[in-house]
């Protein structure tokens, strides 16, 4: 019988977009385990080879009780399940199912995917949660960071040890699945935003943007695609309905986006891990714009593949866009080709899966 790996993330869907790859290997030579809620992506993961066990938590929630009640859930499915390693992704599953391998002796090896607001912010939330942390990744055969800033930050705040960490380069891209494509050459210039459509991933920056580009720039067009917060779903549909904006809402085919964007602009002050939106776009061969925070600054090289803009900033945002406008589509297809240089050196997701496997196959 096959040695298990036993995987926990929060949901679904971020394991079969950025993890498909890795669990696809792991299925080759392991029966592969996976707790998850589940957000629409089971049947893809099983189709991967793996088993779902669905776990549905309150991902937000802070009731003491319930959340000691996941460690028991976690400890008692590992003692069942016996696996050789337990893979955590986001926040509670590296938290708690880290508390329950670490107390059955069981290795388990963390991915820090971001710091998220509550921590990044302070507060009592963040006074609360890194004792947590500490605790849960105390006897972490490895603790996966995204990026410098966050990896620092856990140093400093004394929750991982000296040997137990390193860096990834965020989740990685598939250079397969997205290639380079075609620059467009058409008579309009198409910008887009991809995300789930909330304050902190810079909407508000976006949308004035195109309100003051538009107007200079009839020729011009902006895009965005994702869910949307419901504070901003009105806004969205009254300006698609004027032809300010062109809402998508949810879409599958990214690639079909780029295909005719010309570049991505990604206003992000979030605490992201590293921007999947970002390493996506460059590896389509698209510019990007956007800013210098962790999880998003590592991605662009100002001048070369995108520009800088400054968080929080619409001004600096429209005289970026301006700067984009004023060059040639031959220098936007060049950014666009050095994007996609960046990302075959620096971004490629086998370096993630690489790295996985050293981990678990360690001691052999």
């Amino acid at each position: 019988m096959a040695e298990r790996i036993l995987i926990v993330s929060n949901v679904t869907a971020g394991l079969a977009s950025f993890r498909s790859e890795l669990i696809k290997k792991l299925t080759e030579e392991y029966e592969v385990i996976i707790f998850a809620s589940d957000n629409g992506r089971k049947d893809l993961l099983e189709e991967l080879g793996a088993k779902v066990i669905v776990t549905d938590f309150d991902r937000h929630g802070t009731n003491p009780l319930k959340e000691m009640k996941l460690v028991s859930f976690y400890k008692k499915q590992i003692k069942s399940l016996k696996p050789k390693i337990v893979l955590t992704y986001t926040i509670k599953p590296n938290i708690y199912a880290g508390m329950a391998a670490a107390s059955l002796g069981v290795p388990y090896v963390a991915n820090i995917t971001g710091l998220g607001p509550a921590v990044e912010n302070g507060g009592l939330i963040r006074k609360i949660t890194l004792p947590l942390y500490h605790y849960g990744l105390r006897k972490a055969q490895k603790v996966f960071f995204q990026n410098q800033s966050n990896l620092d930050f856990m140093i400093k705040n004394r929750v991982v040890k000296n040997g137990s960490y390193d860096l990834l380069p965020g989740s990685g891209v598939n250079l397969e699945k997205y290639s380079p494509l075609p620059y467009p050459k058409n008579e309009t210039v198409d910008f887009v935003f991809i995300s789930r459509v909330v304050r902190e991933k810079g909407i508000e920056q976006y949308l004035d943007a195109a309100k003051v580009i538009k107007s200079e720039f009839p020729n011009t067009v902006f895009h965005i695609c994702g869910d949307s917060d419901d504070a901003y779903k009105s806004v969205l549909e009254e300006l698609n309905s004027n032809g300010m904006i062109v809402y998508h809402g949810r879409i599958n085919d990214i690639s079909g986006m780029h295909r005719i964007s010309c570049c991505t602009v990604h206003p992000s002050f979030y605490p992201e891990g590293m921007s999947n939106v970002l390493l996506e776009s460059c590896a389509c061969a698209r510019p990007i714009i956007t800013t210098d925070r962790p999880g998003c600054g590592e991605v662009v090289d100002d001048g070369v593949n995108g520009f800088v803009v400054k968080q929080r900033d619409s001004e600096d945002l429209i005289r970026k866009i301006r700067k984009f406008l004023s060059l040639s589509v031959e220098e936007r297809e060049k950014m666009g080709i050095n994007g996609r240089k960046k990302v075959e050196k620096e971004f490629d997701r086998k370096i993630v899966i690489e790295k996985y496997l050293g981990e678990i196959n360690r001691g052999l």
